[in-house]
């Protein structure tokens, strides 16, 4: 594939990570989590959180000595050209999975609260033609439509949190162990894929203008990422208490339907305009990747024109599951419980063949 787009800074790179993990608060994910853990999801969360770190410090530390290279072409690197192949097919296989799977939720998220009487078909079109248009344009747009969406976006996000936490009541939160410790570790461990994305953004690794801000910008998203979702299932346990969320599919949703700050009663019209936005960026990065994988694996050097291709695919494929409600996250949870293992031990992988290649024998200790 042609890499012809420019670098990103770390504040556009954090930006992107921010809306493209950081919404997931705001669709179907914190149901996974308190369908399993009950009151204690955000214990369980906390714990994913912590779990995430192992791979992510290999797998940056596989790119501190290949620090030209993107995802795909570690893959031929360590493993060697046909199973390096076969690796990225299939993280291409999940990511496109992904990508489908989280639009249909959006698509699901918007048609059945805020758009009742607009087709699906016509909210996917142009979700996907948008964000079709968002991927072509490149990473550099991407990030700096993030970074100018990202303070609207979270003001917004903390205003609405704040005013339930203040609604909220804390005794909802007890037993603090809610189903018990083991059932807290189970979710965790089946849930860590949840993060999978801080794997798949090393394909545009080298899109970051230097290694030590592709570092240092991929550690603070993490935890300002962690902090932002633990915080959002405490509050959604105080608003609504576990038993009532466990048939919620999008609690963030209802949170912001709930609440009312004096004559403003709809509080959704406020945060409504950013969350779509961010929606289209989210998207639009995720096609964004999917495509330069592609061009990778099939070398690819015009990913121009698979656009239209990959945005009709993912129409289709996500339009096609019927009563989406139910059986989008039935899929997306299956697919999540799949990835997890992978996510977990790869970057370790990596890392050891790395070791026993002698990669790291000259790992450069200063940045350039």
């Amino acid at each position: 594939m042609k890499q012809t787009e420019g670098k990103i800074g770390i504040r556009e790179y954090v930006a992107i990570i921010l809306l493209a993990v950081g919404t997931k608060l705001s669709d179907d994910t914190p149901t996974l989590f308190f369908s399993s853990a009950k009151n204690a999801a955000w214990i369980s969360m906390l714990l994913t959180g912590i779990l995430t770190l192992i791979p992510l410090f290999f797998l940056i530390k596989v790119f501190s000595v290949h620090r030209d290279k993107n995802l795909h072409d570690l893959n031929l690197h360590l493993f060697g050209k046909v199973m390096g192949n076969i690796l990225s097919f299939g993280m291409l296989i999940f990511g496109f999975a992904a990508l489908v799977l989280d639009s249909a939720t959006y698509v699901n998220i918007i048609s059945t609260i805020y758009f009742t009487k607009t087709p699906s078909i016509a909210i996917y079109v142009i979700l996907m033609i948008v964000c079709g248009y968002g991927a072509k344009r490149g990473i550099e747009h991407i990030g700096s439509a993030a970074w100018i969406t990202l303070f609207y976006l979270k003001t917004t996000l903390a205003f609405a949190l704040i005013i339930a936490f203040t609604k909220g009541n804390a005794k909802f939160l007890f037993p603090i162990w809610g189903p018990g410790t083991s059932e807290i570790v189970k979710t965790a461990a089946s849930k860590i894929s949840i993060f999978a994305d801080f794997y798949f953004i090393g394909i545009i690794a080298p899109f970051v203008s230097t290694f030590k801000e592709f570092k240092k910008g991929t550690f603070i998203a993490f935890v300002i990422v962690l902090i932002e979702i633990t915080l959002a299932l405490i509050i959604y346990v105080m608003l609504f208490d576990f038993t009532s969320i466990e048939v919620i599919s999008y609690p963030f949703h209802e949170l912001i339907l709930y609440i009312s700050i004096g004559f403003l009663n709809n509080v959704e019209s406020m945060f409504l305009p950013f969350w779509l936005i961010s929606a289209f960026i989210r998207f639009a990065f995720y096609l964004y990747m999917v495509l330069i994988l592609f061009g990778g694996i099939f070398r690819i050097k015009e990913y121009e024109f698979l656009v239209p291709v990959m945005v009709i695919l993912v129409i289709f494929l996500g339009i096609t599951p019927k009563n989406a409600t139910f059986t989008v996250p039935f899929l997306r949870e299956q697919l999540l419980m799949i990835l997890s293992p992978i996510f977990f031990i790869l970057p370790s992988l990596m890392w050891l063949i790395a070791k026993v290649r002698g990669d790291f024998k000259n790992e450069v200790k200063k940045d350039m």
